[in-house]
């Protein structure tokens, strides 16, 4: 099956919200890691999301080259082939932007999208996030009407956030230093949010209640989910039912389950998984190494051993590895035997 259509993209959104489950949204940086989130999600039966940052963009692109964008196009091109061996939706998404990339970085996928449905096919892209977090939330909502107006164009979601995540992932906005007020987004945001966007093309919305990018120690963040039930319940107390945020969770790694579910209540479709899948995906290739040291190197003039050295034995251990964290993520977000392949 091919990666999702714009069609099934939205299906996929609304049946989330509907059903109250999310979507495991995985970074990928490789053909290894794309292997490892379709394995994840076939496995489960459940649809999800693959993401690429710009970091990611810049090294699939080559270290001589570090084109964020080019690098994102091959990956995504890989993805919409390897996607056809399987049978779940799959739609691919562009994670953290900051509004100095976005012209760059954003406006080249956007056209590569562009050129392809003119030439009749599917979109490279069926989502991008512009993290304009770091703006004072009025030019973050005008910088954000922008590319929403030029994704609505081409049946793309744009994913906008409002509140800062804290922590440091692959170029984010957040700090380990941000000040604790602007880890909440306020309900008075939200309306805010609302009231810019309203109208102009299909989003989703990364509120942020104390959440932090990367591992952190108990205790360290206080997560408010209560935060997304406010916030919800204000936009759609002044604007309806039908107002009601497609909401984003940034940070996602290492929260405690009962906090991940409790975000399934109050409007997540869509859940960030980065950290734990680079340790898990990293762990299975540290053992080996330990574990056959005199084997992958050529110890005091020994010739190791090219079975152990050889890169294809430790990368599918690690394959295996990360495709087992994606499918624990699609089980604690309850999309597992949800996929509406086939469906829609």
């Amino acid at each position: 099956m091919p990666i999702a259509t714009p069609k099934q993209f939205a299906a996929m959104l609304d049946t989330a919200q509907e059903s109250g489950f999310a979507y495991p949204a995985i970074n990928c940086t490789s053909i290894i890691t794309l292997n490892a989130a379709f394995k994840g999600f076939a496995d489960n039966k459940s649809d999800g999301i693959i993401q690429f940052s710009t970091g990611a963009g810049q090294f699939a692109s080559g270290i001589n080259n570090k084109d964020m964008a080019y690098g994102c196009i091959i990956l995504a091109e890989a993805a919409h082939r390897l996607a056809e061996q399987y049978d779940v939706l799959v739609a691919l998404n562009t994670d953290h932007c900051q509004p100095e990339k976005a012209a760059e970085f954003l406006k080249p996928l956007i056209e590569a999208t562009a050129k392809r449905r003119a030439a009749g096919e599917n979109n490279l892209f069926q989502n991008h996030m512009l993290d304009a977090s770091i703006l004072p939330l009025a030019e973050n909502m005008k910088i954000s009407q922008e590319y929403l107006k030029l994704c609505a164009e081409n049946d793309i979601v744009l994913e906008v956030e409002a509140g800062v995540v804290g922590g440091e992932e692959d170029g984010s906005a957040g700090s380990d230093d941000t000040p604790e007020e602007h880890l909440y987004t306020t309900p008075e945001d939200m309306l805010a949010v609302h009231e810019a966007l309203d109208g102009l093309g299909r989003y989703t919305f990364a509120a942020t209640f104390g959440n932090v990018h990367g591992h952190y120690k108990p205790g360290a963040v206080k997560l408010r989910p209560e935060i997304l039930k406010d916030g919800q319940a204000a936009v759609m107390d002044k604007y309806g039912k039908d107002s009601e945020f497609d909401l984003v969770f940034h940070g996602g790694s290492g929260s405690l389950l009962e906090e991940i579910r409790e975000t399934l209540d109050y409007g997540v479709v869509k859940m960030n998984v980065d950290t734990d899948t680079q340790y898990t995906f990293t762990r299975p290739i540290a053992d080996h190494m330990l574990q056959n040291y005199e084997g992958v190197l050529k110890v005091d003039g020994e010739i190791g051993n090219k079975k152990l050295y050889d890169p294809r034995g430790y990368l599918k251990k690690a394959e295996e590895a990360m495709a087992a964290r994606v499918g624990q993520a699609c089980n604690d977000l309850l999309s597992s035997g949800k996929t509406i392949f086939g469906k829609a």
